[in-house]
């Protein structure tokens, strides 16, 4: 019971930090340099195809598609907010 109630707290928090429109670009800018080669930012996004395929990719090279994150990640950061936010929350871009 105390398991579940940690994990509903851990969920409420990550929802909060993505709720927040000036954290969501830097959240996910540096999930995508640190962890981009497991997909996590593509998962978070919603991208759940493509947070699949940077999994199989990063896997299949021994680690060199991590690169990609590592990129996305990158872009992300120095994107505006509003930019970020035009491009890859309402236009739903997929990669880079």
């Amino acid at each position: 019971m105390e398991e579940n109630q940690n994990n509903l707290q851990g969920s409420r928090k990550l929802h909060d930090i993505l709720e927040k429109q000036e954290n969501k670009k830097l959240f996910l800018g540096l999930i995508a340099i640190f962890l981009g080669g497991f997909g996590l930012h593509k998962f978070l996004l919603g991208h759940n195809k493509e947070g699949i395929i940077q999994l199989v990719v990063t896997f299949i090279t021994c680690g060199a598609g991590s690169v990609i994150g590592l990129i996305e990640g990158i872009i992300y950061l120095t994107k505006s907010d509003e930019e970020f936010n035009q491009i890859y929350i309402i236009g739903d871009k997929k990669w880079f």
